[in-house]
């Protein structure tokens, strides 16, 4: 099929009835698998388009990519718990007189210290610190709220990570940015500008000390795991398998907090941030490929079996697999939505409203609902860059101005906004996957909060529209 053929406003239906079952049937699974054969069906390839959409979307080597990645990760996750390292870590935090505030607050910066990898960020905060918000009675969709709001806003603001170095490189060649060092310094300035990201991780902070209070589900969720000791609403399906859950310690060895935990983790971080200083690039994937294999060895001298090791291996494997499925059907309706045309049709009803003063705003906006369809922040700024930063250009007079840092940043927060009100995204998956939390109601909690951000976010960009 012609990815560039026009479909109208059939483009809008994949997406359109993945979201509305998800809320309907809180199971994204289903919902997303029914979205990419009801649009497959819709867009003329017939039933046998279905299987032929899995191979194209997921017979790649990005997904490749994502799948290893979250193996590896299940692994480490996996050996943290048969070690104990997670209970320890937890008992050492649980020393230090904590409280719920303490906790979330715990959390929050964990959360911003890992700015590496969205990627990691959620399921590293939220397997870490699960048994620890448990024990003070956090609902789990609090927990996947700090997680996702702490992981890709986090990541778009700061200029060592995979987001700026692709908004960077999207701008090559715009204007007068002629070369990468010029684009990152473009995106660099346009950070004070990107309001959502910045409102989005301060008011975890806030929510965490209660300076804002909980509202709307979240306040529900919260109620019920304080009064009931609920920590999921009844009836709701965890988003990391039991496998994952449910490991006990190996019992019969001594373990260690540093070699076990933080060795591991320090390798983590050392190869992504070194790696990323080196090549640009900050390779997760063979990070935790590194680290999980040195816990294996570790666990191997500290006296734990070879075949005990392979079986937690496989245990952290088991459990990730609900989130590779919904990763792998979020992949194939983004596929679909591409070759749709989805963000096309979206941005020609839009693109007619752009004005100087309106363009941050609208970039924000469309940005949003872009990401909001389609799942996905990077493929996002891959239309939109394009598109709305050389109309900033033109207003500009074809020079770097607060017009084109105001669009760069509205767009880097747009997409960010989108994924965060979105039950196809991504590191929301991941988050409610960290979290072990439903994932329809982490996007049913969260989403008050992310609207409530956007509507400042779109108010301030008014503003700002208004002084050009």
């Amino acid at each position: 099929m012609d990815p560039l053929e026009n479909f109208g406003v059939i483009s809008l239906i994949p997406a359109s009835v993945a979201i509305l079952l998800a809320f309907i049937t809180r199971n994204t699974i289903f919902s997303l698998a029914m979205a990419c054969l009801i649009g497959v069906i819709v867009s003329g390839q017939g039933l046998i388009g279905f299987p032929n959409l899995l191979k194209n979307a997921l017979g790649n080597t990005d997904f490749s990519w994502v799948l290893l990645l979250e193996f590896f990760i299940g692994i480490s996750i996996a050996f943290f718990q048969r070690t104990g390292a997670i209970r320890n870590f937890s008992l050492f935090i649980a020393s230090k007189k904590m409280t719920r505030i303490r906790v979330q607050l715990i959390a929050w910066f964990m959360g911003m210290f890992v700015y590496f990898s969205d990627y990691f960020s959620p399921l590293f905060v939220g397997s870490t610190m699960r048994d620890l918000s448990d024990r003070f009675r956090i609902s789990r969709e609090k927990l996947a709220y700090i997680c996702d709001s702490t992981s890709a806003p986090v990541s778009i603001l700061v200029p060592i990570t995979g987001w700026a170095v692709l908004v960077a490189t999207l701008m090559i060649g715009m204007g007068p940015v002629q070369d990468a060092g010029e684009a990152m310094m473009l995106f660099i300035y346009s950070i004070p500008y990107n309001i959502y990201s910045i409102l989005a991780v301060i008011m975890v902070g806030l929510i965490a000390t209660k300076v804002i209070p909980d509202f709307g589900p979240m306040r529900e969720a919260e109620q019920r795991a304080i009064n009931e000791n609920k920590l999921l609403r009844d009836g709701a399906n965890p988003l990391m398998g039991v496998e994952l859950t449910n490991i006990e310690p190996f019992e019969g060895i001594q373990t260690s907090l540093f070699w076990n935990f933080v060795f591991p983790v320090l390798i983590v971080i050392c190869f992504a941030v070194g790696s990323f200083m080196i090549t640009s690039s900050a390779k997760p994937m063979e990070a935790f490929l590194l680290s999980s294999s040195v816990a294996g060895i570790i666990m191997r001298i500290q006296g734990v079996p070879l075949n005990e090791i392979i079986n937690t291996a496989m245990m952290g494997i088991k459990g990730i697999m609900p989130a590779i499925i919904i990763l792998a059907l979020a992949y194939s309706l983004n596929d679909l939505s591409a070759m749709l045309n989805t963000a096309g049709f979206i941005i020609d009803n839009t693109e007619s409203w752009l004005t100087p003063k309106l363009l941050p705003m609208l970039a924000f906006l469309i940005t949003a609902i872009v990401a909001f369809s389609t799942g996905t922040s990077w493929g996002t700024y891959a239309i939109m860059i394009p598109i709305a930063v050389p109309l900033a250009f033109n207003f500009s007079g074809n020079e770097i101005t607060h017009i084109v840092y105001a669009t760069v940043a509205a767009i880097a927060g747009g997409g960010v906004f989108g994924d965060h009100c979105s039950p196809l995204s991504d590191t929301s998956i991941l988050a409610s996957t960290g979290a072990a939390s439903d994932h329809i109601d982490h996007i049913k909690t969260q989403m008050p909060y992310a609207l409530t951000v956007g509507l400042i976010s779109v108010l301030i960009y008014l503003l700002i529209g208004n002084t050009f």
